[in-house]
């Protein structure tokens, strides 16, 4: 889950780098996972101080406007935009899909099927104002969603601003693990205790045993069988039953400063809209430090991923790169992103997918509801999560 830093910068104790971090919705899918399974218990959160995007005309990078008055007072745009992304904003915050006085202009049209580039031009936002809501505040990875329904994009946008509510005084709607991601397993190892699990760690070369009708029976490692009727694992696991979904190129970068422009935040996201740079997918910078007990004090951890789409992958994240200021050490590397086979869930072997470039867990989320239900035969109950969570915060 992570790996060390050079000794010239801090004793390998002051470290703890997630080689794929990811941040958390604070009241996004996992959150509401992770309080279904009272691991939380042994977890501890801290937000992300931070929450930015990318304009590529002045190569600049904004605060994602929080509220109506952030709107009317953000840098990303002139005076007359500015009022169109708050009425948009405004119309967003404001509606319900069970209430049809708070549809205003989309009365008489289904919000199911009236596409999001309908809902941007009802409300005449440019291109610019249009990655802001798209990107930075659904949380899009490309364009396509603008042909999606309108609904869809409302929902997500009320999420990051549900999230951003979530705690007093948060600055952005994301958090994170202190001591890093390593804690989110071991938080599951404990749990898993207590139901009679086992935890097996460093076993080589595991292997997927199947019985004569294809099904799984065991995995074997070092001459060990455990014996199973179903495995649940990543593609590393079931090489042969699964594809490649394309390439990820990540840089894990070590500073010894805050990242400008960012009000010396010490923890951010920075998201880069594909269509400020003429690019088909994000780019994303995750950036933490000793604030979450992962990096020497006076030191930072920025991490800046993308899906490869040229030959030359490290230099697609240069718009990251360049937001970061001096980087005292750099590690880059590129990994395929795999998925796994249609039917390969009929040998009872569930895979996930690979983690792709965005800095949070939104779409893992998905994958792993899908898992359940693929597993259960059943969706997952958010709704009966939701009362649990609320248990929780009385308790």
């Amino acid at each position: 889950m992570g790996t060390k830093a050079p000794e010239s910068f801090g004793r390998g104790r002051d470290w703890n780098v997630d080689l794929i971090p990811k941040f958390i919705m604070a009241n996004g899918k996992l959150v509401k996972l992770l309080l279904h399974t009272s691991v939380t218990r042994y977890l501890e959160f801290k937000a992300i101080e931070g929450s930015f995007v990318y304009k590529g005309q002045k190569k600049t990078i904004h605060k994602v406007p929080a509220n109506e008055k952030e709107a009317l007072s953000t840098s990303l745009m002139g005076i007359f935009e500015k009022r169109k992304f708050r009425n948009l904003l405004m119309f967003i915050q404001g509606f319900d899909i069970n209430d049809t006085n708070t549809w205003k202009d989309f009365k008489g049209k289904d919000p199911r099927t009236t596409t999001t580039k309908e809902m941007f031009d009802k409300f005449g936002v440019d291109v610019n104002t249009q990655d802001v809501c798209g990107h930075a505040l659904a949380l899009y990875r490309n364009d396509l969603y603008t042909q999606s329904p309108m609904i869809e994009t409302i929902n997500r946008i009320k999420l990051y601003y549900e999230s951003l509510t979530r705690f007093e005084n948060q600055k952005s709607p994301y958090l994170y693990p202190l001591y890093g991601l390593g804690e989110l397993p071991q938080g599951f190892a404990r749990l898993s205790a207590i139901y009679g699990g086992t935890y097996m760690l460093d076993k080589k070369g595991c292997n997927i045993q199947y019985g004569e009708d294809g099904k799984v029976i065991g995995v074997e490692s070092e001459g060990e069988v455990a014996r199973c009727k179903m495995v649940i694992c990543d593609p590393s696991y079931a090489p042969d039953k699964v594809r490649v979904a394309g390439k990820v190129v990540r840089a894990i970068c070590i500073l010894d400063h805050p990242i400008p422009n960012t009000n010396d935040a010490l923890s951010c996201q920075i998201i880069i809209p594909q269509h400020q740079v003429c690019r088909k997918h994000d780019i994303y910078v995750s950036v933490v430090s000793h604030t979450h007990q992962v990096a020497a004090k006076g030191h930072f951890l920025a991490i800046v991923s993308t899906e490869v789409e040229t030959d030359k992958p490290e230099s697609e994240l240069q718009p990251g790169l360049d937001l970061l200021g001096p980087i005292a050490q750099k590690f880059v590397s590129t990994s395929d992103m795999y998925e796994p086979v249609a039917g390969s869930e009929d040998s009872n072997v569930f895979i996930s997918k690979s983690y792709d470039a965005t800095s949070h867990f939104e779409t893992t989320c998905d994958d792993i509801l899908d898992l359940y239900k693929k597993v259960t035969g059943a969706e997952f109950d958010f709704e009966k999560a939701s009362v649990q969570q609320e248990q929780a915060e009385d308790e």
